[in-house]
Protein backbone atom coordinates (compact mmCIF):
# COMPACT_ATOMS: atom_id res chain seq x y z
CA UNK A 1 0.00 0.00 0.00
CA UNK A 2 2.50 2.52 0.93
CA UNK A 3 4.63 1.64 -2.68
CA UNK A 4 1.14 2.56 -3.98
CA UNK A 5 0.98 5.19 -2.22
CA UNK A 6 4.14 6.61 -3.27
CA UNK A 7 4.59 6.23 -6.95
CA UNK A 8 1.09 7.87 -7.01
CA UNK A 9 2.87 10.85 -5.44
CA UNK A 10 5.94 10.32 -7.76
CA UNK A 11 3.95 9.41 -11.21
CA UNK A 12 2.79 13.55 -11.69
CA UNK A 13 6.04 15.00 -10.56
CA UNK A 14 7.91 13.26 -12.89
CA UNK A 15 5.39 13.84 -15.42
CA UNK A 16 5.47 17.36 -15.28
CA UNK A 17 9.83 17.15 -15.03
CA UNK A 18 9.76 15.21 -18.43
CA UNK A 19 7.13 17.87 -19.72
CA UNK A 20 9.45 21.17 -18.97
CA UNK A 21 11.23 22.29 -21.97
CA UNK A 22 12.89 25.53 -23.34
CA UNK A 23 11.89 26.74 -26.03
CA UNK A 24 14.38 29.68 -28.18
CA UNK A 25 12.42 32.68 -29.58
CA UNK A 26 12.26 32.77 -33.65
CA UNK A 27 13.57 35.96 -34.49
CA UNK A 28 12.39 35.79 -38.12
CA UNK A 29 8.85 35.30 -36.56
CA UNK A 30 9.37 37.85 -33.76
CA UNK A 31 8.87 41.55 -33.22
CA UNK A 32 9.93 43.76 -30.84
CA UNK A 33 8.42 46.88 -31.05
CA UNK A 34 7.47 50.38 -29.78
CA UNK A 35 6.01 53.65 -29.91
CA UNK A 36 6.13 56.89 -28.45
CA UNK A 37 4.31 60.54 -28.68
CA UNK A 38 5.70 62.74 -31.35
CA UNK A 39 5.17 66.74 -30.77
CA UNK A 40 1.47 65.82 -28.57
CA UNK A 41 -0.12 65.28 -31.94
CA UNK A 42 1.32 62.02 -33.38
CA UNK A 43 2.64 58.78 -32.78
CA UNK A 44 6.12 57.47 -33.94
CA UNK A 45 6.34 53.29 -34.54
CA UNK A 46 9.88 51.76 -34.11
CA UNK A 47 11.07 48.65 -33.77
CA UNK A 48 14.61 46.56 -32.87
CA UNK A 49 15.76 44.16 -35.72
CA UNK A 50 18.13 41.97 -33.62
CA UNK A 51 17.29 40.06 -30.44
CA UNK A 52 17.63 36.68 -29.05
CA UNK A 53 16.38 34.91 -25.93
CA UNK A 54 15.00 31.71 -24.42
CA UNK A 55 11.36 30.72 -22.86
CA UNK A 56 11.41 27.85 -19.61
CA UNK A 57 7.98 26.66 -20.12
CA UNK A 58 6.26 23.88 -17.81
CA UNK A 59 2.75 23.04 -19.25
CA UNK A 60 0.24 24.05 -16.34
CA UNK A 61 3.23 24.79 -14.03
CA UNK A 62 3.37 29.20 -13.96
CA UNK A 63 5.81 29.05 -10.87
CA UNK A 64 8.32 27.27 -13.04
CA UNK A 65 7.96 29.73 -16.20
CA UNK A 66 11.25 32.04 -16.82
CA UNK A 67 12.16 34.22 -19.61
CA UNK A 68 15.23 35.79 -20.66
CA UNK A 69 15.91 38.26 -23.50
CA UNK A 70 18.59 40.83 -24.88
CA UNK A 71 18.12 43.48 -27.05
CA UNK A 72 20.82 44.64 -29.43
CA UNK A 73 20.20 48.59 -28.87
CA UNK A 74 22.28 49.67 -31.83
CA UNK A 75 19.53 47.65 -33.88
CA UNK A 76 16.98 50.26 -33.29
CA UNK A 77 15.01 51.27 -36.44
CA UNK A 78 12.54 53.67 -36.86
CA UNK A 79 12.79 53.94 -40.56
CA UNK A 80 14.79 57.46 -40.44
CA UNK A 81 18.51 57.22 -40.69
CA UNK A 82 19.22 60.55 -38.96
CA UNK A 83 16.75 59.63 -35.82
CA UNK A 84 17.98 56.30 -35.34
CA UNK A 85 22.02 57.80 -35.42
CA UNK A 86 20.40 60.39 -32.79
CA UNK A 87 18.64 57.65 -30.63
CA UNK A 88 21.86 55.29 -30.99
CA UNK A 89 23.85 58.46 -28.99
CA UNK A 90 24.53 59.95 -25.75
CA UNK A 91 21.38 61.98 -25.99
CA UNK A 92 19.04 58.37 -25.79
CA UNK A 93 20.08 54.80 -25.94
CA UNK A 94 24.07 55.63 -25.75
CA UNK A 95 24.45 52.12 -27.62
CA UNK A 96 28.78 52.34 -26.98
CA UNK A 97 28.16 52.38 -23.06
CA UNK A 98 25.17 50.44 -23.12
CA UNK A 99 25.00 47.90 -26.03
CA UNK A 100 22.03 45.73 -24.91
CA UNK A 101 18.87 45.81 -23.42
CA UNK A 102 17.89 42.75 -21.31
CA UNK A 103 14.42 41.40 -19.42
CA UNK A 104 13.69 38.39 -16.87
CA UNK A 105 11.01 37.62 -15.36
CA UNK A 106 10.70 36.73 -11.94
CA UNK A 107 6.71 35.33 -11.73
CA UNK A 108 4.00 35.28 -13.56
CA UNK A 109 0.43 36.05 -12.19
CA UNK A 110 -3.22 36.13 -13.05
CA UNK A 111 -2.95 33.23 -15.55
CA UNK A 112 -6.04 31.74 -17.03
CA UNK A 113 -7.25 31.18 -20.68
CA UNK A 114 -3.75 32.09 -22.14
CA UNK A 115 -3.62 35.27 -20.09
CA UNK A 116 -2.35 36.87 -17.10
CA UNK A 117 0.40 39.26 -16.18
CA UNK A 118 4.37 38.62 -16.85
CA UNK A 119 6.26 40.47 -13.63
CA UNK A 120 10.04 41.37 -14.83
CA UNK A 121 13.02 43.28 -14.78
CA UNK A 122 13.60 45.67 -17.20
CA UNK A 123 17.68 46.76 -17.92
CA UNK A 124 18.28 49.89 -19.92
CA UNK A 125 20.42 52.55 -20.76
CA UNK A 126 22.26 50.76 -17.12
CA UNK A 127 19.04 50.94 -15.27
CA UNK A 128 16.93 47.98 -14.11
CA UNK A 129 13.63 48.76 -13.20
CA UNK A 130 10.58 46.60 -12.70
CA UNK A 131 7.66 46.09 -15.29
CA UNK A 132 4.47 44.10 -15.75
CA UNK A 133 3.49 42.96 -19.05
CA UNK A 134 -0.41 41.70 -20.30
CA UNK A 135 0.85 38.61 -22.25
CA UNK A 136 -1.16 36.24 -24.22
CA UNK A 137 -0.10 33.00 -25.17
CA UNK A 138 -1.28 30.41 -27.80
CA UNK A 139 0.15 27.13 -29.00
CA UNK A 140 2.42 24.54 -28.81
CA UNK A 141 1.41 24.03 -31.92
CA UNK A 142 3.17 21.21 -34.49
CA UNK A 143 4.77 23.00 -37.61
CA UNK A 144 5.09 21.49 -41.39
CA UNK A 145 8.43 19.92 -40.28
CA UNK A 146 7.77 18.94 -37.07
CA UNK A 147 9.26 21.46 -34.71
CA UNK A 148 7.08 22.41 -31.32
CA UNK A 149 6.25 26.20 -31.72
CA UNK A 150 4.88 28.32 -28.82
CA UNK A 151 3.63 32.17 -29.20
CA UNK A 152 2.44 34.77 -26.86
CA UNK A 153 1.88 38.57 -27.22
CA UNK A 154 2.78 40.73 -24.60
CA UNK A 155 2.80 44.61 -23.57
CA UNK A 156 3.52 46.94 -21.51
CA UNK A 157 4.10 51.31 -21.18
CA UNK A 158 7.01 52.71 -19.23
CA UNK A 159 8.45 55.73 -19.07
CA UNK A 160 11.64 56.30 -20.28
CA UNK A 161 12.95 59.28 -17.92
CA UNK A 162 12.93 56.47 -15.47
CA UNK A 163 15.65 54.68 -17.12
CA UNK A 164 17.84 57.94 -17.58
CA UNK A 165 16.43 58.67 -21.28
CA UNK A 166 15.60 62.55 -20.34
CA UNK A 167 16.54 64.41 -23.54
CA UNK A 168 13.74 66.40 -24.98
CA UNK A 169 13.09 69.88 -26.69
CA UNK A 170 10.20 71.87 -25.25
CA UNK A 171 7.76 72.92 -28.15
CA UNK A 172 6.29 76.81 -28.25
CA UNK A 173 3.03 75.39 -27.41
CA UNK A 174 4.89 73.84 -24.17
CA UNK A 175 4.75 70.49 -24.78
CA UNK A 176 7.48 68.25 -25.43
CA UNK A 177 8.86 67.11 -28.79
CA UNK A 178 9.17 63.35 -28.00
CA UNK A 179 6.87 61.79 -24.98
CA UNK A 180 8.31 60.09 -22.27
CA UNK A 181 5.60 57.02 -22.15
CA UNK A 182 6.88 54.41 -24.29
CA UNK A 183 4.11 51.51 -25.59
CA UNK A 184 5.97 48.33 -26.31
CA UNK A 185 4.80 45.04 -28.03
CA UNK A 186 6.30 42.19 -27.94
CA UNK A 187 4.96 39.60 -30.33
CA UNK A 188 7.08 36.57 -30.03
CA UNK A 189 7.08 32.99 -31.14
CA UNK A 190 9.27 30.40 -30.22
CA UNK A 191 10.91 27.35 -31.13
CA UNK A 192 10.98 24.16 -28.87
CA UNK A 193 14.99 23.22 -28.60
CA UNK A 194 15.53 19.54 -28.92
CA UNK A 195 17.46 17.23 -26.77
CA UNK A 196 20.78 16.46 -27.60
CA UNK A 197 21.62 13.29 -29.18
CA UNK A 198 23.21 10.42 -26.48
CA UNK A 199 26.75 10.10 -26.86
Amino acid sequence: MKKYLLGALLVPALLAQAAAATYKIDEAHSAVTFKVAHMAISKVSGRFDKFSGTIEYTPGDTKTWKTEAVIDAASINTGVEARDKHLRGPDFFDVEKFPTLTFKTVKVTGYKNMKGKLHGELTMHGVTKPVVLDVEGSGPVKDPWGNERMAAVAKTTINRKDFGLGWNQVLETGGLLVGEKIEITLEIEAVKEKPAPAK
